[in-house]
Formats: structure tokens, sequence, C-alpha cells
């Protein structure tokens, strides 16, 4: 191994150790009962809450995937991307923080998303529990295993090691920090985590652009391009009979700019729809000491969001500018974070920013597992099927779980061409139209009644697979991002089922109005 990498190496290692030390300090209180292992016992401030939130919730496709949409396509994917999911970010914590943090400890003191539903709704047959956790099973494996995309990535690229054996490495770590500290450490190391992502991002954003020139030698460049720098247009890059990007005298080659239009503004913003049900950042209002904080949380995460994505959709536009032949394929791309950091900084300072990309994807992999867990332990062992078992079974049930979704992930993630922003946006649909419209119907809506809620969860689940395998594929007006049909599928089944049906109970009915008055206070 050269000197350059064994420095690398070594910043990311003390990163690392520093990651488990967190785990280790917090692992007695984690272990001591099921609520603080799963959701910190409702003790998280509100810096934590915020910048945990969004570092779970942005994982390392902010630092690899989102780039290489920029990269690759140009400006427009990207950044209607990236404003979506600042706008969701915001609606999400002034409309469902406080009502979620009040109703969920009104509800039986819920801990996790599917105990919620299920206590909201006061069901006896635990029907909604059990198709929530399933649905939390699925989209976290598949959620679990772009992280694990990532490490992999990550640690061959920058070390010229088997893809697949830096991948298995990366789950392991994880899977023993999660293992170990639960979900306060978990949030814990995820504020160091989002500092560590925002200053590896702004670092090298700033370097890159001094290189090539300076800021307005990047947007040149990228002008030069047909449909790179506009918001209404899109490239499209010029491939070979291999699938790699052609290069004449030295120049990638694009053809004609395709459009970006109405249809696919819309589609692209719809990101933004998935945070209403984005179980790692709902977990975060739950867990909150005070309602009252929830304000400045919302303030600190919607600066940290905006200046994230902005840069790293310029981070792209900047690595094209510098390095226009380097990476030949949408999955390559995603390694122009990595290009610019140890091509541009001394190799100690470059292991610090590769640290960036290491927190992002343990800040979410982590929040991926431990949710999972608790789905499955919490949810359907405890909740279903063994209801007399004690707090220590529970804990003993979600570790195997952790084991066996690991292993599931990390066979999702042997493919090395898997391209990450892929992933997450399936991963992300789902989450989205299955527990986002209940979400926000739960708290808002007082008519809304246990046939509708299923009808909802089931059908906008169910919509995303079936939009993105059969309908999507046709092409042209349907070629439509699965979780804008999907999400608003699952609302008009809730309603129309709701508005059918009985309605709910006068004790459900008066719970729903004494949550909602104590928020007029």
């Amino acid at each position: 191994m050269e000197a350059g990498s064994i420095q690398v190496l070594i910043s990311m290692t003390v990163y690392m150790a520093i990651v488990i030390g967190i785990g280790i300090f917090f692992a007695k209180r984690a272990n001591q009962s099921s609520e603080d292992y799963f959701l910190g016992g409702r003790s998280l401030g509100p810096w934590v809450a915020a910048m945990s939130a969004e570092a779970s919730d942005m994982s390392g496709w902010l630092l690899m995937g989102l780039p290489g949409v920029a990269y690759w396509f140009g400006l427009a994917d990207a950044a209607w991307t990236a404003i979506g999911l600042a706008v969701g970010t915001y609606i999400n914590w002034l409309v469902v923080s406080k009502r979620l943090r009040r109703y969920s400890e009104k509800a039986g003191n819920s801990i996790t998303l599917p105990e919620f539903f299920s206590n909201r709704f006061r069901e006896e047959k635990k029907v909604l529990m059990t198709i929530s956790a399933v649905f939390i099973l699925v989209f976290f494996t598949v959620y679990a295993s772009s992280c694990l995309v990532t490490c992999g990535k990550l640690f061959s690229t920058l070390f010229g090691a088997p893809y697949v054996a830096m991948m298995i490495l990366g789950a392991l770590f994880v899977l023993v920090y999660t293992i170990v500290g639960g979900f306060l450490a978990e949030s814990a190391s995820d504020f160091m985590q989002a500092i560590v992502m925002v200053v590896a991002l702004v670092t090298v954003v700033l370097v890159g652009t001094a290189a090539a020139g300076g800021f307005s030698a990047v947007i040149t460049n990228a002008k030069g391009i047909p449909g790179f720098f506009e918001f209404f247009g899109i490239a499209s890059p010029s491939l070979d009979a291999g699938g790699l990007q052609l290069v004449v005298n030295d120049a990638p080659v694009f053809g004609t700019a395709g459009s970006y239009g109405f249809i696919t503004i819309v589609s692209t913003l719809a990101w933004g729809l998935g945070y209403f049900g984005m179980p790692q950042v709902l977990l975060r209002f739950m867990a909150i000491r005070k309602e009252s904080e929830l304000t400045s949380s919302r303030r600190i995460a919607i600066v940290w969001v905006v200046i994230s994505l902005s840069v790293a959709v310029f981070i792209g536009i900047v690595g094209r500018a510098l390095y226009p032949t380097a990476l030949s394929t949408a999955a390559a791309a995603e390694n122009v974070f990595i290009l610019l950091s140890t091509n541009l900084l001394p190799p100690l300072l470059a292991g610090l920013i590769m640290s960036g990309i290491l927190a992002a994807t343990i800040s979410s992999s982590d929040s991926y597992l431990l949710i999972a867990a608790s789905s499955l332990a919490k949810n359907i062992y405890q909740g279903i099927l063994k209801k007399d078992a004690d707090d220590k079974e529970v804990m003993r049930v979600s570790r195997i779980t952790l084991l066996v979704i690991t292993f599931l992930a990390i066979l999702i993630a042997l493919d090395e061409k898997s391209v990450i922003f892929t992933i997450v946006s399936f991963a992300w649909a789902g989450f989205g139209a299955t527990f986002g419209p209940l979400m926000l119907f739960s708290l808002f809506w007082k008519r809304t009644n246990h046939a509708g809620a299923i009808a909802g969860m089931l059908g906008g689940g169910c919509m995303v697979f079936f939009w993105k395998l059969v309908i999507r594929p046709l092409g042209g007006g349907w070629n439509i991002y699965e979780l804008l049909p999907a999400f608003l599928f699952s609302c008009a089944l809730i309603v129309i089922v709701s508005c059918v049906t009985a309605p709910p109970s006068k004790e459900l009915q008066a719970e729903f109005d004494e949550v909602k008055r104590g928020g007029m206070r």
C-alpha cells in the first residue's frame, strides 16, 4: 500500500474508533430497556434531534449518489430532486413533528412507527402493526443494501481492494456498532457525522472550484455541454457498445439535450413527499425530550439540508469540469466525490474528508438496521407472537434480526455495478407511499378509521412495486417516479374506504380532539 493510502487509512481508522467509542459509552444505558434501546427514552435535545434526523436520512447517496447524478446528467435531475427534498424537510418539521411527538406519547407511549399506527387506531388483532412492520423490513433491507454498496465502492476505490470484501467489511462494522449502542449511540454519533458530512462537502467544493479555475470557469464548462446546465433540459451522454461514454479528442461526447418537462419536474419534486413516511426521521420527532424544542430543531435541520444538498449538486458540476472523462458510466460517476478528494487534498486530510462518506453511510445504515430490528422484535414478536416476552427477550430477538437483515442486505449489494441513487429512490418511494399518507391522515383527519388505514398502507406500498415494475417501463408520460402515483393512490384509498365504512369510535375521536387541543395552548 502506498504512503498516501496509508495516511488515508489512518485518518479513517481514527474516525471509526471514535464512532465505536460513542457506541460503547451509550451501551449501558441502551440496554436498560427496549424503550431506551429503540427510542433513547425520549431524551434527545434539539441539536441532536435535528442533525441526527438529517444525517440518518441523507445516507451515502448525499456524497456519492447525488453528485454522481449531477456529473452524469447535469443540473436538472439533481437540482429538482434537491429542491423537492428541501421543501419536504421543512414541511415535515413544520407540520408533522409536534403533532406526532404529542400523539405518539398519548397513543400508548408508542416507541416505534408500527406501534404508533396500531395504538392510534386501538386495534386488537394488530393488522396495521404487522403490515407496517413487514414493509419496514422489506424497504429497510433494500435501503441498508445501498449503504453497503457505498462502503464497498468507497474502500475499493481508495485502496484498490476487491469490492465484495470491502462491502462485507463495512457491513460487519455497522452491524457491531448498531448491536452495541442502540438509538442513543446512533443519534449522538449521527450528530457528529452530520457535522463531518457538511464540512466534507464544503471543503471539497471549495478546493475543487479553485482547482477548476474558479466559479465562472466551472459554469462556462457546464454551459458548453448540451442540456448540462439547464433547469428544463438534461444532458445525454453518448455511449459505446460496451456502455461506456464515448471520448473523442480527450473530450466526452454528448448527444442532443433531452427535455425536462413539467411532468418530469413534478415527478422529481415528489421526492419531498417521502419525508412524511420516513421512519428514521419520524422517530426523531417522537424521541425529542420536549415538544417546544422542535421549532429550534426545524431551523437547524433546514439550514443543514439546504447547504448540504446545494453543495452536493455543485460537486458533480465541478467534477465534470475537472475530470471530464474519468468516470465513464452512471455507476462510476458516483465516485466523483472520492476522485476530487483524493486528487486535490493531502492524504491525511483526504482521509478525514472520506470519513464524510463513511459518516453518511454509518449514520443511515445503523438507523435502518435498528428500525427494522425493532419492527420485528418489538412489533411482531412481542406485539403479536409472544405478548409476554420481557425486554431481555425482545433485545435478543432484535439482535438476531439485525444479523439476518445485514446478511440479506449483503446479498442485494453484491453487484458492484449497482447505482446507489437508483436503490435509494425505490426504498424512499416505498416508505413515502406506505406510511406518508397514513401519517398525515392519522394526525390531521379525525374521520380516518382502521379500515381506511389498512387500505391506504397496503395500496400505497403495493402500488410502488406495480408502478415501478409494470407501468413506468412503458415510458413516455408513464415514466413518473413511483412515489407520486403511489402516494396519491394511498390518499384516495384512505379517504374512500374511511367514508364508506363506520366512523372511528367516540373514544378515538375524543383522543384525537385532545391531541389537537394540546397544540393550541
